[in-house]
């Protein structure tokens, strides 16, 4: 039974006017004297005028950037050798010299996934507000999560607001309190609870902020200085676990297409990348989004989870317990039968399902299901997390085929038993099309979230790692398809 897949016009591309500031940081104290010694030597009249010329360049392409401007100079005001008082011009120059643009979308826009925007006032009957995730990554190919809005019509035409030309960073905070119990088994886990992390877990009470660990790690590496040679490393990968677990938030009048959720911890150095958001009902009936993703520092990926009421402050944490590594988690919209239950990918080929009474501790799975048919020979995941219908939960998936060409297909299993499953496409649901083959990562559709509205599957997607689209169909249709496809009839 054939699938009709209609492809819409929309296309969201890389826009690399996006920019935003970034601190420009040297590692040699010797050279940002000299900086600062330069700058410093102009007189007030010049400096004025090259401070003119500095904003009249960049002002319009920021809000706040003067804030931060100064906000730099307070970084570099060490490194000034008198105490000489410097005007408002001076200030916004030197902290100019410690600041970089940062292109966000230089490179893709992509990898996206959906879901009902919080607010849905304002619209008439039969429509939906929807907030679309994207993976945006710029110079170093380092990944960061950007957003977009839209409605989707009575009529069900999917209509995008149009993004603003700024960007925001969010301000960051350290998480307010730590759970003494959850952080040591973390470092279990992690191999990282040597002795000399024993003693300084030992010290601390069974709640504790990032400036009491910074304190007594300091404290306690004075004390072992003539220790065993690991406690400096030790020290550091402690302190990085912390920093790894945060929240950042943003101005509530910032329009959502402005916030940039960029790397901020040592795991997510080299990139954010594949954020799977998913609307999630509380136990209280409530609605938090979670999102799952990969955080990527240059050699190991970090599985981590995203959490938000409002998209305006986000709590950041790791996910927790052996069966943690590797890409691709996908977390159900809700509890199945008590428990959190979560798609997964350990060994980078099969898809897995996993049960916790914890949502950021994970320590079992068991095999869902493996690449059966050529076009996923090679290893098969999801497309986000399960959506819940009358007839099963309703997976999409990704097969990897020759030539490392990517397509999306279906799934569908129980909906009391997810381990069960109930129907499976043969063939591709959507392949790359000759236009869309062609990008960053050629022959590559993708997605990592999609919804259903008005009994249609809206599905955005990338195209070869680089630009997005989407596509619609109809559920019926679809669950029909996977309904007519026994898995007995499945080699």
């Amino acid at each position: 039974m054939t699938v009709q897949v209609n492809r819409t016009s929309i296309q969201i591309r890389p826009d690399p006017s996006r920019v935003f500031f970034r601190p420009f940081e040297w590692s040699n104290r010797e050279r940002v004297q000299r900086i600062v010694a330069r700058v410093t030597s102009l007189s007030p009249s010049d400096a004025e005028h090259e401070a003119a010329l500095m904003l009249e360049r960049f002002e319009g392409r920021h809000e706040k950037l003067q804030t931060f401007l100064l906000s730099r100079f307070d970084h570099a005001r060490e490194y000034l050798i008198s105490d000489q008082p410097l005007n408002h011009c001076e200030r916004l120059l030197i902290g100019a010299y410690f600041t970089l643009e940062y292109s966000l979308e230089a490179a893709a826009l992509f990898n996206p996934s959906i879901v009902p925007h919080p607010d849905q006032s304002g619209l008439e009957e039969g429509s939906l507000r929807f907030l679309l995730s994207l993976r945006a990554t710029g110079e170093g190919h380092i990944s960061s999560i950007v957003f977009r809005t839209g409605v989707i019509n009575r009529q069900l035409d999917i209509v995008l607001d149009v993004p603003s030309p700024f960007v925001a960073a969010a301000d960051v905070h350290p998480n307010p309190s730590y759970d003494k119990y959850l952080f040591e088994r973390k470092l279990l886990e992690l191999g990282l609870l040597s002795p000399f992390a024993q003693r300084l877990m030992d010290q601390l009470q069974d709640h504790f902020s990032f400036e009491q660990l910074t304190v007594l790690t300091s404290q306690a590496l004075r004390r072992d200085r003539f220790g065993t040679g690991d406690s400096l490393q030790v020290a550091e990968s402690v302190l990085s676990l912390a920093r790894a677990n945060y929240e950042i938030s943003f101005d509530t009048g910032d329009d959502c297409s402005e916030r940039v959720i960029f790397p901020t911890s040592p795991t997510e150095r080299r990139g954010i990348e594949d954020a799977r958001f998913v609307a999630f009902c509380d136990d209280d009936g409530q609605t938090t989004y979670y999102a799952t993703y990969s955080a990527y520092d240059g050699q190991l990926v970090f599985p981590q989870l995203l959490e938000t009421k409002d998209f305006s402050r986000f709590k950041i944490s790791t996910l927790n317990g052996p069966e943690v590594e590797n890409k691709g988690m996908a977390l159900f919209p809700r509890k199945v039968r008590g428990h959190y239950a979560m798609l997964s990918r350990q060994d980078g080929e099969n898809i897995y399902l996993m049960y916790s009474d914890q949502l950021n501790f994970w320590y079992e799975k068991s095999i869902l299901m493996r690449p059966t048919y050529p076009w996923e020979f090679v290893q098969i995941g999801n497309c986000g997390s399960p959506i819940e219908t009358e007839a099963g939960w309703l997976v999409l998936t990704h097969g990897v085929g020759p030539m490392r060409r990517y397509t999306i297909g279906a799934i569908l299993l129980d909906l009391e038993d997810p381990g069960r499953v109930i129907g499976r496409l043969t063939e591709p649901l959507l392949e790359p099309t000759q236009e869309e083959r062609e990008g960053y990562v050629p022959n590559v559709v993708y997605s990592c979230g999609s919804l259903i509205h008005a009994g249609k599957l809206i599905l955005p997607y990338a195209m070869s790692d680089q630009s997005t689209s989407f596509a619609t169909l109809s559920v019926e249709e679809l669950l029909g398809a996977l309904k007519a496809t026994r898995m007995e009839d499945n080699p």
